[in-house]
């Protein structure tokens, strides 16, 4: 065998050193140079010749020439130290004998140093104890750089893992460099003698000892690999094997553990490797090749074993490797690339590989081999060496020779005798393969090339292997066996990993008792999930595609599906979900993961064995379907061969049994009983989520959709997501989700680029979709904003699981999911097939499209795998172009299909080909099942993770309650037909009313802002202080208030959690709370232009209250001074008064005309007598008090008529009673409401309190009214009669009666002298007592102060509360602190509290009507009743207020006439000016007290008098809140009642939007409600409908949207009516609010004589809707919203 030479020294011999007595002559030299190669070049690194030679090249020495080269290349006999193959050449010791072997407690004690070091320069020491685990690598870690290399060996071991993690079988050979290398120059100066200088040569002979001695030696790379294997723990461990495994690199069969020095047997890390392979047998002169898919510790094969004995001078790894794969280093050998010459935890290790064969005519052998290779001399690993022996079909020697030395004798001659097959490999013979008698083998390898010794070992095991093909004598190896081996310890003996197996074996033994195909295994223990739910998912999907009597037939379909659970849930206590539900939720975490572990490797092995065989018919079948195709006129064939391949995919679909189905069950199980709510008395199926929720967090995988029933479980998914909520916190997660062809390597690239566990072997592709959880390590989490990422990988596009008509629509359903749930969607693209690309593109651009119109938008990357040349630039530009140009024409197909514009991919997603498109290398480095994955593979799908964080470290990803809401939003937008008419947007809708609840507190602030102000210019205006109000003024004086709120909403947009979302409406409420502001100005600036107007008009008689005041005070203290001794005498002082009153007021108003009350009721009949009606009928109508409630009549027939007969209308689906529609009977409502409205704003606008009544105002109200039914009915068909025209405007003047009466009343007040004096006679009186009592003037004057203050107080504490309580309960009363929405909620449960009809009929026909009055009522309640201690608070603490207020006035007056020695003039001015933002005053009349000279003591006096007047105000009635100016009421339903009040056509819900103009966005509401509440019943019949109209636009149904329509629109395309119908947005839902069905069967009779119609037929009521109590229709509301 020809070997390559080479020179390395060892360092277990004494090295030659220079000597005296050498002589450095050429003689001396060479022979000094041969014995240096003939002891020591055995085994040395292929530096050490490259360093020679370069030395002889310096020195332009022929290589050919010199003796030194032919030294190098003669058969060297290689030695090799350290326990490794080497071989004594020149000593004369024989290999193997003691002299080479240093004693063994030494070589303990020394290898235990060794061992201890090794692990301190891996940093590893303290994982001895705290072994690594699979968390601390399945974390996202920062993007890692492409180095080939590490700049410490304490990284080795962690590069190491993550590099085989990646399956880069590079992982085993990682080179330690310094970034900054220490540049040595190592050559020596140039000489132009080309002859050997002696002393350079020893210098060369010298070096590499000396180097050896100072430098510390490499770590080996195996021993980097057995470190990282002994301080893993055992889940780590399983996970390495299994990757090396997929690496095609041996595995550890035996281990030296270096610290308890036992051989150990790592079964566990052997249980998840699964190995495939194809047999290939002759019967009948033909081959049969049948495929095997066997988990590895199961599967039986023979087993050849290699030993070596002694050193030798050949590699038995290397030499193993060409049997098995010669174009891979399945065992490392000395030749590797990194290999040194010391190595610690190798020797004594047996490593296990196995060949596969791909049933081809090139395999080595027809049928799966394992090969063992004992590492080390096997002389020195006794234990190791008799076990593998025992178990092995072949055992394979490798010696020097046969008379090596006794022991190798001893052994061989034993070995000779047994009947175990022996073939002897002899490095020191060359003799050609000899058999022995008794069928051994012995053959040399001396001047043999590896080629040759390959090919011709292979043919003696063929044939060994071929004579011992007998059941009798065929020997199998199974790993499993050797668990059953003495004096070896098994890792599956460990406690934690004992004591959980038990369980699992029972529930397995529980499985496999009775010998059940798996398929009835599933029918029998897991019945939740098999016919019963997918049955319910069948008839779940037909909710949303209801045909002919809608509700009724949606009812029969919901009792079914309560049928189904109820069922399910008798049959969920099956003894399997009881033992698996115990076991895991009695187990800690830290076990938890080995019971599951166990009961995957249980039920994968119990499915394997039939998988197999039928995926090999599937294989066949398929592969005759896909020929067939090709053939014409094959039709018939290809039907039938199409149905048998579909009950081969269902037999395979039911062989499929992993954990997966047993969580399913527990989701169904789950998913039944809180359906039902019923208790169960074997499984507490209330923990399953929190359990699930468990596992989810310690990264199992869950199943998000199920892929045999095509369904989510909406239920157990939003339980699953909330206990993991509950224990996570609401995280914010980036959701990464993965689309692509069956097959196309999806899983396999997400197990590559972050080590998950999604199922990938043959026959378990992924179902359905599934999602994992994934930490982001501590050190990520500053350039990422979450914790974790959340992976969605889905089964295949184009399943052939799913092959026929639905594929499409179940590739678009999945696409578009796992597309809209995704931050980022992963699109995989397999090869270079263009018809593939094809569809993968139309399905993806048609999901993102859907996105785009719904307002998501993910981003995107695509990953074009298999592609055979990733390094040529331009092939991969041309692709990209052409890449492109397919996704735009993909982009326009797509916006076709879903009715919008798209030219071009970029105007569906943001994407830029150059950097979102990646191209990666193969999977597999030549043909499975024996390649090793490619290493170009890892490298490209590393920079696809680096792209991955990039764009993720640019997302803020999504919480996981968002995430929630969004599966819930998609998916029950694809359950219907048109995804985006019905796709609903929980989150963005639950953040938008969030804005609400934020802009209602806005508005309030800065309305309760504008009424202060209002009430301080309204006291200026009626002191006299103010005379016109400019608009700049009330914006200066509420700018502050206005930039706090701007500044409070720009903070609210910029961080809040949900800023990405409210960013598409923060330009629209910008501009809102502007328009707010500008309407609250001009309204404010109206009401107190209205207050001057008003204030100019009493001028007259303003300017008279002077004269009158001091003339009533002048005239008091005259009789007071007749009447002084009386002055006890209260009757006789108050009789006296009372005499000359009268008198009084008459003489002070003799020449003043007094303002006369109004008869409203005389002037109405004298205008409709002015109109012509006739007296008799306006009488009668007056008397009926019918017109009263005109707007709230259930139909307007008998006012109504059609050419003097009555029609009935053929046109119109649903009509009214009487010949005339709803719509038309609508139309005379709507008549009505808008002459209201409009008659009373009209008046309402002429300041009636100001300029007095006339009965000119009622004339303009009858004009309007009468010009406002004659336009009407110019555009009907229909006309109307005298007497709805008189109750019309009788109910307008009603409408308008109590507000011209108060109108007036106030007119009268502030313009009527009479009425004035009489208002200030208790005040008078009390002045002309006091000068009874010869009081001083200071006291009188006080006592007239306090007077005027205990009104204007009064009247300030009065506002000042209302606002006050208006505040309260805007901010903390729950019916008004949030949304219109909210309001419109407590409303509804409120008319259900009360349950009056005639309320609920105001509310259905004017909703703003009734809202009003559920304002008012809730107001007055809270006030006087439930929060009376409250309101009183609140009046005391602002009479607290204003008594502060005088004070600090009276202080300042004081002051000021101190300071400017002023008298009482100048002081009750200052007093005045101080208090004329606060109160309002009459002018108080000083000429009768000019006595009056110290103000201090006025002051006093009105202290005093004023404090008594607070004393009382304490106790002031809050019924004194009623004649206040400003009520709590009216300032609530101006804040709460500017809303949307625009009624949906159908149902007539009013539309729940806070701002009144909410354009762009159509009208919307959660509250819709049977049609028939609004009358709409079926064509030419008496039937009201039940029909929700949420209901209705996903059925297959019909409506006219006109009387007069010719053509029915149907309810799906409702938009397409036109104006109402297209500004309303409807959201399929399945009407699930229980209130309004409640209502209906609540007040079934009401409605029916309110219509005239029935609840019969088609539209008579379900039976379940009946069984609704009002507590449950309550609750509803709560429930949805």
């Amino acid at each position: 065998m020809e070997c390559a030479a080479v020179i390395a020294r060892t360092t277990s011999e004494p090295q030659p050193g220079p000597s005296s007595e050498w002589s450095p002559g050429p003689e001396n030299l060479l022979q000094r140079l041969d014995e240096e190669v003939g002891r020591q070049t055995n085994n040395a690194t292929a530096d050490s010749i490259i360093e020679v030679q370069r030395y002889l090249a310096e020195r332009n020495i022929p290589g050919s020439e010199d003796p030194l080269i032919r030294i190098l290349r003669r058969p060297p006999a290689l030695s090799r130290p350290g326990g490794r193959d080497t071989m004594c050449r020149e000593s004369g010791v024989p290999p193997g004998c003691s002299r080479s072997r240093p004693p063994v407690s030494f070589k303990m004690k020394s290898s235990q140093t060794e061992i201890e070091t090794l692990l301190d320069r891996l940093h590893l020491q303290d994982k001895v104890q705290q072994k690594l685990s699979k968390a601390d690598f399945l974390q996202i870690r920062p993007p890692g750089k492409q180095m080939d290399h590490v700049t410490s060996e304490k990284d080795l071991a962690h590069t190491f893992l993550h590099r085989l993690i990646m399956l880069n079988y590079k992982a085993r050979y990682i080179p330690v460099r310094s970034n900054s290398p220490e540049v040595t120059n190592l050559k020596p100066t140039m000489s132009d003698n080309s002859e050997i200088d002696d002393n350079d040569l020893e210098e060369l002979f010298k070096t590499p000892a000396d180097t050896n001695e100072k430098e510390k030696a490499r770590v080996h790379p195996m021993d980097v690999q057995m470190a990282v294997f002994h301080c893993s723990d055992s889940f780590l461990k399983q996970m390495m094997i299994t990757k090396l495994s997929q690496c095609q690199y041996a595995l550890p069969l035996l281990v030296n553990d270096p610290f308890t020095k036992e051989i150990q047997f790592p079964l566990w890390t052997f249980r998840d490797i699964t190995k495939t392979w194809k047999v290939t047998q002759i019967k009948d002169n033909s081959k049969i090749v049948t495929m095997k898919s066997v988990p590895v510790y199961k599967a039986e094969t023979p087993l050849v074993s290699f030993f070596r004995l002694g050193s030798l001078s050949v590699s038995k790894s290397q030499l193993m490797n060409t049997l098995i794969n010669d174009r891979h280093d399945t065992f490392f050998h000395r030749n590797c690339k990194g290999s040194t010459k010391s190595r610690y935890l190798m020797d004594g290790v047996a490593e296990i590989a196995w060949y596969c064969p791909a049933g081809k005519p090139n395999d080595d052998f027809s049928d799966c081999i394992a090969f063992c290779n004992l590492h080390g001399d096997a002389l020195l690993t006794e234990k190791q060496r008799d076990i593998l022996i025992e178990k092995s079909s072949i055992n394979i020697f490798v010696m020097e020779s046969l008379q090596s030395d006794e022991e190798t004798q001893s052994l061989i001659s034993t070995l000779f005798k047994s009947h175990k097959p022996l073939i002897c490999l002899t490095v020191n013979d060359s003799r050609d393969a000899v058999k022995t008698k008794n069928g051994n083998y012995i053959m040399g390898l001396k001047d043999r090339n590896h080629s040759d010794v390959s090919e011709e070992l292979k043919k003696i095991i063929r044939e060994v292997l071929f004579s011992l093909d007998v059941p009798s004598l065929k020997p199998s190896f199974q790993l499993e066996t050797m668990a059953e081996l003495s004096g070896i310890r098994v890792d599956e003996n460990d406690p934690a990993c004992q004591s959980w197996k038990l369980p699992a074996k029972e529930i397995i033994n529980l499985l496999t008792k009775d010998n059940m195909h798996v398929s009835k295994i599933k029918d029998e223990f897991l019945p939740c999930q098999g016919q019963l739910w997918h049955q319910w998912s069948k008839i779940h999907r037909e909710l949303f595609h209801l045909r002919g009597d809608i509700e009724m037939e949606k009812s029969k379909k919901q009792q079914e599906l309560m049928k189904i659970r109820q069922k399910q849930c008798a049959a969920s206590c099956s003894k399997l979900m009881q033992l698996f539900t115990g076991s895991l939720s009695s187990l800690p975490p830290t076990v938890r993961e080995y019971f599951l572990k166990w009961m995957q490797i249980f039920i994968d092995a119990l499915s394997t064995d039939d998988l197999s065989s039928i995926l090999k018919s599937y294989d066949e079948k398929w592969s005759e379907v896909l020929a067939l195709k090709n053939k014409p006129d094959k039709s018939d064939l290809l039907f039938k061969t199409k149905t048998e391949l579909e009950y081969i995919s269902k037999k395979l679909q039911s062989a499929s049994f992993g954990l997966e189905h047993i969580f399913r069950e527990m989701g169904q199980i789950y998913e039944a009983h809180k359906t039902t709510q019923r208790e169960s008395r074997h499984t507490d199926w209330s923990k399953y989520p929190e359990l699930a929720a468990q596992l989810m967090i310690s990264g199992h995988p869950m199943e998000l959709m199920d892929g045999d029933a095509g369904h989510v479980p909406l239920t157990w998914i939003s339980s699953l997501l909330e206990e993991v909520i509950k224990k996570l916190g609401d995280q914010r997660v980036f959701v990464l989700s993965v689309l692509g062809l069956q097959s196309s390597g999806k899983s396999t690239m997400l197990n590559t680029m972050f080590g998950l566990q999604f199922a990938v072997s043959a026959g378990r592709c992924t179902k359905g979709a599934f999602m994992q959880l994934l930490k982001v390590s501590e050190e990520m989490k500053e350039d990422l904003k979450y914790d974790y990422v959340l992976v969605v990988d889905t089964e295949g596009l184009r399943a052939l699981e799913v092959e026929g008509n639905n594929t499409l629509h179940h590739d678009n359903e999945l696409a578009t999911l796992v597309v809209g749930l995704g931050n980022l969607t992963l699109i995989n693209i397999f090869g270079e097939n263009p018809s593939e690309m094809q569809d993968i593109l139309q399905i993806v651009v048609q999901a993102f499209m859907r996105m785009k119109e719904v307002k998501l938008s993910p981003s995107c990357v695509l990953v074009h795998q298999n592609v055979t040349d990733v390094a040529a630039a331009e092939k991969n530009m041309d692709g990209k172009r052409r890449l492109q140009e397919k996704l735009d024409q993909m982009a326009k197909l797509a916006a076709k299909e879903e009715v919008c514009y798209a030219e071009c991919f970029s105007d569906v997603i943001e994407f830029d080909v150059q950097k979102d498109v990646k191209y990666c290398a193969q999977l597999w480095e030549g043909s499975p099942p024996m390649a090793p994955p490619n290493p170009g593979y890892s490298e490209s799908i590393q920079e696809v993770k680096n792209t991955i964080l990039s764009k993720a470290s640019k997302s803020d990803g999504i919480t996981l309650s968002q995430f929630k809401s969004k599966i819930q939003d998609l998916w029950t937008a694809l359950l219907t037909e048109n995804f985006l008419f019905s796709f609903k947007n929980t989150l963005e809708i639950s953040v938008y009313r969030k804005l609400e609840v934020q802009y209602g507190s806005w508005t309030w602030t800065m309305r309760e802002n504008m009424l202060t102000i209002e009430n301080q210019l309204h006291n200026r205006i009626e002191n006299g202080k103010l005379d016109e109000v400019e608009q700049t003024y009330l914006f200066k004086e509420t700018s502050k208030t206005y930039e706090e709120v701007r500044t409070e909403m720009t903070k609210y947009f910029e961080d809040d959690k949900d800023k990405e979302i409210l960013a598409q409406w923060r330009g629209r409420f910008e501009i809102d709370i502007e328009e707010f502001l500008n309407n609250q100005v001009k309204m404010v600036k109206r009401k107190l232009d209205g207050v001057i107007q008003q204030k100019k008009a009493c001028k007259k008689l303003d300017e008279k209250k002077s004269e009158f005041q001091n003339k009533l005070v002048q005239k008091s203290k005259e009789l007071a001074q007749k009447l002084k001794d009386k002055a006890k005498d209260e009757v006789e002082l108050q009789r006296q008064f009372n005499s000359v009153w009268s008198g009084w007021v008459a003489e002070l108003t003799s020449d003043i005309e007094p303002v006369e009350d109004i008869n409203l009721e005389e002037d109405q009949l004298t205008i409709l007598h002015q109109l012509g009606f006739e007296q008799t009928l306006t009488e009668k109508c007056k008397r009926s008090g019918r017109y009263k409630k005109l707007s709230d009549v259930g139909q307007y027939s008998e006012y109504m008529k059609r050419g003097g007969h009555l029609v009935v209308d053929t046109c119109k689906k649903y009509t009214s009673r009487g010949g005339f529609s709803y719509e038309e009977q609508q139309q005379v409502r709507l008549l009505i409401v808008q002459a209201e409205e409009e008659s009373l704003g009209a008046i309402k606008n002429k300041h009636v309190a100001a300029t007095g009544y006339t009965q000119t105002y009622l004339h303009k109200m009858a004009k309007h009214v009468t010009e406002k039914v004659q336009m009407c009915l110019s555009e009907r068909k229909y006309t109307l009669n005298k007497e709805f025209k008189v109750d019309l405007l009788l109910y307008v003047f009603y409408k308008a009666e109590s507000w011209l009466l108060e109108s007036h009343k106030k007119f009268k007040m502030n313009n009527d002298p009479i009425t004035y004096l009489e208002s200030k006679k208790t005040q008078y009186y009390a002045a002309f007592r006091s000068f009874c009592k010869e009081s001083s003037s200071v006291v009188v004057l006080g006592e007239l102060i306090c007077e005027k203050l205990k009104v204007s107080t009064v009247e300030a504490v009065c506002n000042k509360t209302a606002i006050d309580l208006a505040g309260r309960m805007r901010c903390n009363f729950p019916a008004f602190n949030g949304n219109r929405l909210n309001l419109e909620k407590h409303m509804l449960k409120s008319l259900a509290e009360k349950e009056n009809f005639d309320d609920f009929i105001t509310y259905i026909t004017n909703p703003r009507k009734q809202t009003e009055a559920f304002i008012k009522a809730e107001v007055e309640k809270y006030i006087f009743r439930d929060n009376s201690d409250g309101a009183v608070n609140i009046l005391k603490k602002n009479v607290d207020g204003i008594k502060i207020t005088v004070s600090q006035a009276l202080f300042t007056a004081v002051k000021k006439v101190q300071h400017q020695r002023g008298d009482k003039e100048m002081w009750l001015n200052e007093f005045c000016n101080v208090l004329k933002d606060e109160l309002t005053f009459d002018n108080i009349p000083s000429e009768n007290f000019t006595d009056i000279k110290k103000c201090d003591f006025l002051k006093e006096e009105i202290e005093k008098g004023f404090t008594s007047i607070t004393e009382k105000m304490y106790s002031l009635s809050l019924d004194k809140l009623k004649e206040s100016r400003e009520k709590p009421e009216e300032i609530l339903i101006d804040q709460l009642c500017n809303c949307c009040w625009v009624k949906c056509p159908f149902c007539a819900a009013v539309c729940t939007n806070t701002m009144e103009d909410h354009s762009p966005n159509d009208h919307s509401t959660p509250f819709h409600r049977p049609d028939g509440i609004k009358a709409w019943h079926y064509k030419d019949t008496v039937e009201l409908s039940v029909n929700f109209c949420t209901t209705n636009v996903a059925s297959d149904g019909s409506f006219y949207p006109e009387c007069d329509s010719k053509e029915a629109i149907p309810h799906k395309q409702y938009k397409t009516a036109g104006p109402p119908y297209d500004t309303w947005s409807i959201t399929p839902d399945g009407s699930d609010l229980a209130y309004w069905k409640w209502f209906v069967c609540q007040f079934q009779t009401q409605l029916e004589e309110h219509y005239g119609k029935k609840f019969m037929g088609r539209g008579e009521i379900p039976e379940q809707w009946k069984k609704i109590s009002k507590q449950q229709a309550i609750k509803s509301l709560d429930e949805m919203y």
